[in-house]
């Protein structure tokens, strides 16, 4: 049987199966209700492992997330340098910055921090080796989120080569 010959045989049997409110069904309908009636307690036996059953156990010591383990984090296809003014068509996009651990990374943070505040703009920090170089970037920008973020995907999807820049859901900018 053909795809398309399936998927005719599919919807036609569809349309012509009776829906739930006009089907007749051999067995009488099942009410759970709370104001009494037939008990719900047999319909979550099913539901119930079996005693015995091992589950898995849990660690002894759970590992946190630290962010340490994230750096150093370096993006081959993004560098420190101008970068042109364009459109572009992100409808829903958050606003998002892209910064790095360089001088004009932050002297870019300190000169846009209240507009990106304003934004609620989400920054991703692409270059950056140590926490005590990301910890210094948040001070230069506090009440924003950094995130250290591999931007090579980022920078691809977008055609950059080059930060500091704001995305928005209509422009790049410088």
């Amino acid at each position: 049987m053909t795809r398309s010959c399936a998927a005719f045989s599919l919807t036609l049997s569809c349309l012509l199966t009776p829906t739930f409110g006009n089907a007749q069904s051999s067995q009488p309908l099942i009410v759970v209700e709370d104001h009494g009636g037939v008990p719900a307690a047999p319909y979550y036996e099913a539901l119930t492992p079996e005693p015995g059953d091992a589950s898995l156990p849990l660690p002894d010591n759970p590992r946190k997330a630290d962010e340490s383990t994230m750096l150093p984090v370096r993006s081959s296809l993004l560098s420190p340098g101008d970068v042109p003014a364009r459109a572009i068509q992100a409808p829903g996009l958050t606003p998002v910055f892209i910064v790095g651990d360089d001088d004009r990374s932050r002297q870019w943070l300190r000169q846009r921090a209240p507009h990106l505040r304003s934004l609620h703009a989400v920054g991703l920090v692409v270059n950056v080796e140590t926490t005590e170089a990301l910890a210094a970037l948040r001070a230069l920008a506090p009440g924003l989120l950094l995130s250290p973020t591999p931007g090579d995907d980022f920078a691809r999807r977008l055609g950059l080569r080059t930060y500091p820049a704001l995305i928005t859901a209509t422009a790049i900018e410088p």
